[in-house]
């Protein structure tokens, strides 16, 4: 049986270390990229109680679909192809819903995203996806390795 894996992909160093040992790791499995994008980047509050920008979230789903191309181009360099998805929502609930409607057995996470700097040991994402996710989780915590190194 083949496993399935999920990465979970923003423009952070870890999201692409956490990449880079998915198709290491698992050359053989079906692997799935998603990047969640969360309407709280691409809305703000106004004084009457909620703004919506269609540009800005215009601009998020482009940026997101650049995202994804660039896990396409990673995934070249393994040769192999991955699966890939957008979600719109909060990072960890978004990545786990996803977990478990496509069967995945596996997360493969970077410890920290995009905005995780501020965190100690681990960031809320990867703590919260770890205790909720239906299959087992692997927490990458290195930058970016450097392909064929």
């Amino acid at each position: 049986m083949v496993q399935r894996i999920l990465a979970p992909f923003d423009e952070s160093p870890q999201s692409n270390a956490a990449l880079h040992h998915a198709l290491s790791t698992f050359p053989n499995a079906d692997i799935h990229v998603l990047h969640v994008t969360d309407p709280r980047e691409w809305s703000s509050m106004n004084m009457d109680g909620g703004f919506y920008s269609q540009e800005m979230y215009d601009q998020a789903q482009e940026s997101a679909t650049a995202l994804l191309e660039q896990a396409e181009s990673i995934a070249d360099e393994y040769g192999t192809t991955v699966t890939t998805a957008m979600r719109d929502g909060r990072a960890a609930d978004a990545i786990v819903k996803y977990a478990e409607e496509h069967d995945v057995d596996h997360v493969v996470l970077g410890s920290h995203g995009r905005r995780g700097l501020s965190r100690f040991l681990l960031g809320s994402v990867a703590e919260r996806v770890a205790r909720r996710s239906p299959g087992s989780v692997t927490i990458i915590r290195e930058k970016e390795p450097k392909h064929g190194d």
